[in-house]
């Protein structure tokens, strides 16, 4: 079991030469026993993005804070916090801040997607 606030935890630099202003908290895995699953929060400062990327496996998405867009394909999405989405597997994706502050969003991917 595990109980704690993403506050506390040390955010690590997501080290993709093609992310901008981009880090990523673990929150529960399979450390804290959360077999086969991943949950971390992507945090993307002004003028922040992950790489535009694709990938064999899909997954979750909840905006926290801030407000920023979801490309998926050829399609862009305006989010803000209380915004969700699913991202299917093999899809290309990218996430972007385009708000003042902060944008951070909880990202829920198999282990194996993990980086």
């Amino acid at each position: 079991m595990i109980v704690g606030n993403f506050k506390n935890l040390e955010a690590a630099k997501i080290m993709n030469p093609a992310a901008v202003n981009a880090a990523m908290k673990v929150l529960v895995s399979p450390a804290e026993g959360w077999e086969g699953y991943v949950m971390r929060v992507i945090e993307l400062g002004e003028g922040g993005h992950s790489p535009e990327h694709a990938h064999d496996w899909p997954h979750i998405n909840y905006v926290i804070e801030g407000k920023g867009t979801i490309r998926i394909g050829d399609d862009i999405h305006e989010v803000e916090a209380g915004g969700f989405a699913y991202v299917p597997a093999n899809a290309m994706h990218q996430f972007s801040n385009t708000g003042a502050g902060d944008f951070k969003f909880i990202c829920i991917v198999p282990e194996r997607g993990h980086q």
